[in-house]
């Protein structure tokens, strides 16, 4: 949903959700005229945060209580009014780098480090997890007609192992009866253009596969190939590494949103013995394109798919080895977190173990 909010609008609600940060206590217009310099009355800041209200940005947890942010309100807050400088984010790399000697560093040592830092995230859980060894170069990749409707498409790393999978073609507009004929054709053209495209790269960047450059009666196979190669990457890593380095849990549990010993249950259990569901989050699902405006994901609330941080915020971001992501670095808390410094925190931990990585 969009929202176009005033300069006023947007001044109020930044400095509602900065107030409720800060405390923890829902928000009225007279804690804003004391500790803001709005430059307008106690009335019509109440008028404003009742507009802010029906557009589903604010709440009032109480019909008495003042206002709280929704996580619409937040979402507003992170993409519109905030924004993390690069003096920040160069703080935070120093003083991820202090921790860790390079001359004597060891990977553990490299983790662990980086965990103490995103810890210091007030109020967060620190996640990390460990660089995937299963990155393996293409060696020839082949899609092979089965029928009609389908093909297998195989693939073979530089290590000489084989990666198969079945799968559906999309529908063609005319059929002839000479159309498994036409198909095999088309396949092997369309294998010829992704040899060209990956070998020697990791299945991982298909992502940078230009489609583009293959001719224009073939491009119909683009989308649906770019979901069948990552569907096999995520075969492939099946058996890899999926642990996660966990720390900060004491901090969350310090925080009056997580009160409520079933609720903090709930998040530990995912974390303890669910790791593969958050470990696909927050690894598979982080990649973000290469003019996004942040290299950080940030999800709030409800936009996490999995039902057990559906209250919390979970930010993330993928750190490389070259340019193949490897593994990942995110914070966990609750929605009522210091964005700036948690998305800095995040994006410089990123960056320090892709260098270090690399």
């Amino acid at each position: 949903m969009q929202f176009h909010l005033t300069n006023r609008q947007q001044h109020i609600l930044w400095a509602t959700v900065r107030h409720y940060i800060a405390t923890a206590e829902p928000v009225g217009s007279k804690a804003l005229v004391e500790e803001y310099n709005l430059g307008v009355s106690s009335a019509t800041i109440r008028n404003i945060m009742g507009v802010l209200e029906n557009a589903g940005l604010l709440f009032q947890p109480h019909t008495s209580a003042g206002r709280v942010p929704s996580d619409s309100g937040y979402r507003i807050y992170v993409d519109q009014l905030i924004t993390t400088g690069d003096t920040l984010t160069r703080q935070v790399e120093q003083s991820l780098q202090k921790p860790i000697k390079f001359e004597d560093f060891t990977l553990e040592g490299l983790l662990q480090g980086a965990a103490q830092i995103l810890s210091t995230v007030r109020g967060c859980i620190s996640l990390i997890t460990l660089p995937q060894t299963n990155t393996g170069t293409l060696r020839h990749l082949q899609l092979v007609q089965v029928d009609p409707q389908r093909v297998m498409l195989i693939v073979v790393t530089d290590g000489y192992e084989t990666h198969s999978a079945l799968m559906e073609l999309p529908p063609k507009p005319e059929q002839t009866k000479d159309i498994a004929e036409v198909i095999d054709r088309e396949l092997q053209i369309v294998s010829n253009f992704l040899n060209s495209q990956l070998r020697g790269k990791s299945l991982m960047e298909i992502s940078t596969i230009d489609w583009s450059t293959l001719d224009k009666e073939f491009q119909s196979y683009g989308e649906f190939l770019q979901k069948s190669v990552v569907e096999l990457t995520r075969r492939t890593r099946a058996n890899s590494n999926t642990q996660i380095l966990v720390r900060g849990v004491a901090e969350v549990l310090r925080q009056p949103e997580f009160s409520e010993l079933q609720q903090v249950q709930t998040i530990i259990q995912l974390l303890e013995e669910e790791q593969e569901e958050i470990w696909r989050l927050i690894f598979e699902e982080s990649e973000v394109p290469d003019n996004a405006k942040s290299k950080v994901t940030v999800r709030i609330g409800s936009e996490n798919p999995l039902e057990p941080i559906r209250t919390c915020t979970l930010i993330s971001s993928t750190y490389r080895r070259g340019s193949v992501p490897v593994g990942s670095v995110g914070v966990l808390g609750p929605t009522r977190l210091e964005y700036e410094n948690a998305i800095a925190v995040v994006a410089a931990a990123a960056d320090y173990l892709s260098e270090a990585l690399s």
